[in-house]
């Protein structure tokens, strides 16, 4: 009977933890409408803008345009983008993996910092000598806490102020893109030196007339380009991490139950021995009187 108690108390606490993945799996759902939506209204503007900055910057040259300067420099940042809270799959392993393997091979001969945004990236490297945490751009968690154009805007214009003071000659971006629910793509993206556009401009024979002149573009559309890149990124990771966890707790869900159906069969079979061993031990004993 010992045994058939401890079957059931397993039974009872697999019920309880199916009850919590389920209702994280609904809000997870309930968050990641929100997040789908508000990236899907940004990334078309993100993209046109991203690809209209490469084509510009094909046509300028370095001293109408320093933000596409070339360094040979060895100075790299790496953004690393993951959340704040567990409990969604390989979402924030991919994004550590990936960025442990540019410090080993891309970047291994080159004086690399990794800058954390999210709670999860900044507890993996936090204690190594890769960590860095300006004071430009606040707690590694507070970008998710509240995430908004304003706030990662300030990130951005950090990261511009100091491409453009040299103290880093490249600025990379690691991070989930979303492409549904239950799929997540880890992407590496040049932040700066801006990537030209090698089919436009000099290269390609564009020929554009500018409205208002092209110092005025430089100056506005630019830094807005790059601070929307990088908060697109943001709503990229955001999404993807709410489609992680939904699809990790659907799962959980799922297992949970494949696990109460086995015990319970377990416990019937063990209950319905102990049965067949009481009416054994009822009918031995009455054989033993009757003789």
């Amino acid at each position: 009977m010992a045994n058939l108690k401890e079957i059931k108390n397993r039974i009872t606490s697999i019920a309880s933890t199916m009850q919590i993945t389920s209702a994280m799996k609904m809000v997870s759902a309930a968050k990641l409408k929100r997040a789908q939506d508000a990236l899907v209204q940004m990334r078309p503007y993100a993209e046109k803008l991203h690809e209209i900055l490469g084509n510009l910057s094909a046509t300028l040259d370095l001293s109408e345009n320093a933000f596409s300067e070339q360094r040979e420099g060895k100075k790299v940042y790496i953004i690393a983008v993951t959340s704040n809270r567990g409990l969604c799959g390989g979402f924030n392993n991919n994004i550590i993996k990936k960025v442990n393997v540019l410090l080993n091979t891309e970047f291994a001969d080159f004086d690399t910092k990794v800058i954390a945004i999210g709670k999860k990236a900044n507890d993996s490297f936090k204690n190594s000598e890769y960590n860095f945490r300006p004071d430009g751009i606040g707690k590694a968690e507070d970008m998710f806490n509240d995430l908004t154009f304003n706030r990662s805007s300030e990130t951005a214009q950090y990261l511009m102020d100091e491409f453009m003071a040299g103290n880093v000659d490249k600025v990379v971006v690691v991070y989930n893109k979303f492409i549904n629910a239950a799929s997540q793509e880890v992407l590496t993206e040049q932040f700066l030196p801006i990537v030209p556009n090698e089919s436009e401009g000099a290269n390609g024979g564009g020929d554009y007339i500018f409205e208002p002149s092209k110092m005025e573009i430089v100056e506005d559309l630019i830094p807005k380009s790059l601070k929307i890149q990088l908060f697109k990124a943001l709503l990229d990771s955001h999404a993807s991490e709410h489609g992680a966890r939904m699809t990790a707790m659907h799962k959980a869900t799922d297992n949970a139950d494949d696990m109460k159906r086995s015990l319970t069969l377990q416990y019937n079979k063990a209950r319905q021995a102990a049965i067949t061993n009481e009416i054994l031990e009822i009918v031995g004993g009455a054989e033993a009187l009757n003789g």
